[in-house]
């Protein structure tokens, strides 16, 4: 795929950047957290994959939960990082992929 060495390199630096934030803001109270998204039906999905193709159809099919997924998917796992309540979770990486980051996902 075009792209995909840039895309996996940013990937890890924001993963490394984000690991570090939260072993160095950590004592302040201050947790940091990623969010992993995977297929999400956006124009930045559309402008790889033609909106209502066969291909779009595919890989929701190949996925485990057998759809693609939307911003308010993404939304809700900003907001459960975003919520008081979930201070103790700091470091994380949060896979909103519907189970494509396990793997069998062919685009």
């Amino acid at each position: 795929m075009p792209t995909r060495s840039a895309y996996s390199a940013t990937k890890a630096g924001v993963h490394g950047m984000m690991r570090t934030w939260a072993l160095e803001l950590g004592p302040d109270g201050i947790t940091v957290n990623t969010v992993a998204p995977g297929p999400i039906l956006t124009d930045n999905f559309w402008g790889i994959v033609d909106k209502g193709s066969e291909r779009e159809k595919r890989i929701g099919e190949q996925l485990p939960v057998r759809r693609l997924g939307t911003s308010e998917d993404v939304t809700r796992a900003v907001q459960f990082f975003a919520d008081p309540a979930a201070g103790f979770v700091t470091g994380q990486v949060l896979f909103v992929c519907g189970g494509g980051s396990l793997g069998g996902l062919s685009l």
